[in-house]
């Protein structure tokens, strides 16, 4: 007989889907929420703690790896409230927990907090940043895994497999990493964001209730316990110390080559959210892409294209400047995409059964925490340039499926074997003949090889612990060659690499931040005879605005016979030291200490040595050591932090160019050394004179070309209250006036980066048709 289906079983059954469907919409809009709040407030705090630390890149790198830590303590906060706490007590324990974190809001940096040390300023920062959002941000850490858990606790028809939800997480968190610099930062202040922010906070807070009520009403007596049946994906209900110890692994090399190359590009670019964010975001949208029983992007055409992308960027890391720095930035991107790729979907495959999920999300940030710490804090202390971004592109080839667990027969390891030794006798005959001095360039020999062992891990090297074992040979080879990465006399501080070398020439002592040049020195003229006064060089030869801004200054201030008092603050190699006289004050403002060493170390540079003077050393930033300084003490006040393509954006600020023309004499000039190559420096230096009323600015624009480091084009820009001054500055020959912004003034409380980026994009784009 067949059954009778009534309208109140459709109506049952209807109300059921609704239910369901309704408690589905409820946790993925609270995590939605929660993974918003998470990731908008790094950015966020990371950008009002920059001006302490002269906008370092390091600050990112350290904050990245303060959140990652307090990530894990708040998954090791879920983890024990999932298996310790009831379920009718764990959202009235989070609750209170959300609830006295709140109290702590709108975040911001603690008052009276101490100025930052000189030098190394790693735990300075680690203070701040707990004291200042530790706990609002632990409380939101725990949501992701508490909710999944509390998901799987209700009955849902999906509840046995909660992953899924890990993609509306990281979804909310990669709407808010892009959406900060390209929406909230041009809009808002830090004030108004972190109103914004304590607003949601709250909100969310009031989400995760209703959440915890639904899961209480609805959980009974069979289900107060985790469901116990296993995902239909293979995985053993009960993980090995194997598994555990593989989730670790592969949540570690991701993360720490998140930080490693972030580094490497704000390195060269500037200290902004803007550039941050951008590999965070796609960190965070591999997750969206592979925890999913389909990923969008099929596994093994990713697998066929990672060694190819690891043999471009080691190629692009060993060819020194600008072109290899480009190559390895654009296929660096693609390589950490897809090497995080990889690892993650991994991850998703080995992923347990949902009773031990929030154990499978901590050890993830256990991972995750250990590979930021070792990018943030240790790689600093071990490597005198960025080794750890090739390093940990080469761990990545480790997290392909079957690089430990396949099983190799015996003409495999022979085919390895050899391969590998050849590849080693390359590599000492290479270095063998270089050492000699029978090869006049490394260059070829560097290119055949990378392309050689790239080739070889591609077509040759099938199996997956072949092509691991090739692509180490390809670091090896990059390590041990001479490449840009180990040429000259590198050394390393929280505020970047600084590099001595010598030109290819071998005529020319540089120095070198990354790709950009801080100073040089001619060693030998063009017969080879030995130079024996400094001269200097680059933007800062005789004949270019930096080096004339000091005898007009001198015309402007009636000092001609002596007694000008000099400020500049970026020290590089010391070369504007040749250009003061004995009855002079000079004083210079240097944030590093390895900057200090290196210009005060005749062996390299003698500008200090020889010039000097009277010259004197501030160690600090300068907004800080500045504001110790007299007013009206300096008759020519230099900021020359800029000519570093990763710019301290508080040094440009409206409340900056005030400090700085507080300490100027009456008839006292500011000079800007304004030449970048990915800002428009110029338009936000207008547009911060504009609010500073009778100040009066004139651009210089010097284009000499010259195929040596012996001069260099630059912009400055200088700045006086006085006519008499401004009249001498209008005799410079590249002198003209100031272009209209176009740009909203930087202040304290608001910058846009990303405007200055597109402004001078499009000024470049202009010049070329």
């Amino acid at each position: 007989m067949d059954a009778v289906v009534t309208s109140g079983d459709l109506a049952a059954g209807s109300g059921k889907e609704r239910t369901s469907s309704g408690l589905l919409w409820l946790f993925s809009a609270t995590l939605f929420l929660s993974a918003l709040l998470l990731f908008s407030v790094q950015p966020m705090f990371a950008k009002l703690v920059l001006p302490k630390l002269g906008g370092s890149p390091s600050v990112w790198a350290v904050s990245m790896c303060f959140f990652q830590v307090v990530l894990l303590g708040g998954y090791c906060y879920a983890h024990a409230v999932n298996r310790y706490v009831s379920g009718r007590h764990a959202p009235m324990l989070h609750v209170g927990l959300l609830s006295l974190a709140a109290l702590t809001l709108p975040i911001g940096l603690v008052a009276g907090w101490s100025e930052p040390p000189a030098g190394d300023a790693y735990l300075w920062l680690i203070g701040a940043l707990a004291l200042g959002v530790g706990l609002p941000f632990f409380a939101v850490s725990a949501n992701a895994p508490l909710l999944q858990a509390w998901f799987a606790r209700t009955g849902h028809p999906h509840a046995n497999d909660p992953y899924f939800l890990y993609g509306a997480s990281n979804l909310g968190s990669l709407i808010a990493l892009l959406g900060y610099p390209f929406l909230l930062e041009p809009a808002a202040g830090l004030v108004t964001q972190g109103r914004v922010w304590a607003a949601g906070f709250v909100a969310l807070a009031l989400a995760i209730a209703v959440c915890g009520a639904v899961m209480v009403s609805r959980q009974n007596a069979a289900s107060q316990e985790a469901p116990s049946a296993a995902p239909a994906h293979g995985v053993s209900a009960k993980p090995t110390t194997a598994q555990r110890l593989s989730w670790i692994g592969l949540a570690a090399v991701p993360s720490g080559l998140l930080v490693a190359f972030s580094s490497y590009v704000t390195t060269d670019i500037a200290s902004a959210p803007f550039l941050w964010v951008i590999p965070l975001a796609i960190f965070l949208l591999t997750f969206i892409l592979v925890f999913k029983e389909t990923p969008l992007i099929r596994h093994d055409w990713l697998l066929a294209v990672q060694p190819v992308l690891v043999a471009v960027v080691l190629f692009g890391l060993s060819e020194p400047g600008d072109k290899g720095w480009m190559l390895a930035a654009v296929a660096g991107t693609a390589a950490f995409f897809v090497t995080t790729m990889v690892a993650h979907r991994e991850l998703f495959e080995r992923r347990p059964a949902a009773e031990h999920l929030t154990e499978f999300y901590l050890l993830m940030s256990l991972g995750g925490a250990l590979g930021g710490m070792f990018a943030a804090l240790l790689a600093p202390k071990l490597f005198n340039v960025i080794w750890e971004f090739p390093l940990l592109l080469l761990l990545g080839m480790a997290c392909r499926p079957g690089v430990f667990t396949a099983k190799l027969d015996r003409p495999d390891w022979l085919r390895l074997a050899a391969l590998v030794g050849v590849g080693l006798v390359v590599i000492a005959g290479l270095g063998v003949t270089l050492s000699q001095g029978t090869i006049m360039t490394a260059k070829l020999p560097r290119t055949l090889l990378v392309m050689l062992l790239g080739l070889a891990s591609v077509l040759a090297m099938r199996m997956p612990v072949q092509q691991f074992a090739y692509a180490i040979l390809m670091g090896a080879a990059i390590y041990c060659l001479p490449s840009a990465m180990n040429r000259g006399d590198a050394e390393r501080s929280f505020f970047g690499v600084h590099r001595v070398a010598q030109s290819l020439d071998r005529q020319m002592q540089v120095l070198w931040h990354g790709t950009t040049i801080h100073g040089a020195q001619r060693l030998v003229d063009a017969q080879g005879k030995a130079v024996a006064e400094p001269l200097p060089a680059t933007y800062y030869y005789p004949e270019g605005p930096m080096a004339r801004g000091v005898d007009v200054a001198r015309a402007a201030v009636g000092k001609a016979n002596g007694g000008l008092s000099v400020g500049i603050v970026g020290l590089g190699a010391g070369s504007m030291a040749c250009y003061s006289r004995d009855n002079e004050t000079w004083r210079y403002f240097e944030i590093d200490p390895v900057v200090v060493k290196i210009a005060s170390d005749p062996s390299r540079f003698t500008f200090l040595s020889r010039c000097q003077g009277k010259g004197k050393i501030v160690v600090g930033d300068a907004r800080l050591t500045l504001v110790k300084e007299p007013t009206a003490g300096f008759d020519y006040l230099i900021v020359d932090a800029f000519s570093s393509d990763s710019v301290p954006v508080h040094l440009m600020t409206v409340e900056a160019l005030q400090l700085y023309l507080e300490k100027l004499s009456p008839n006292g000039i500011l000079a800007l050394h304004v030449s970048n190559r990915h800002l428009d420096l110029v338009d936000v230096l207008g547009a911060a004179v504009a609010r500073l009323p009778g100040v009066k600015a004139v651009l210089t624009e010097d284009r000499v070309r010259s195929l040596t480091f012996d001069k260099a084009g630059s912009r400055v820009v200088f700045l006086t209250r006085s006519d008499a001054s401004m009249a001498e500055i209008e005799k410079l020959p590249y002198a003209r006036e100031m272009p209209a912004p176009t740009l909203a003034a930087w202040t304290d409380d608001y910058s846009d980066v990303l405007g200055a980026i597109f402004k001078q994009y499009r000024a470049e784009a202009a010049a070329k048709k």
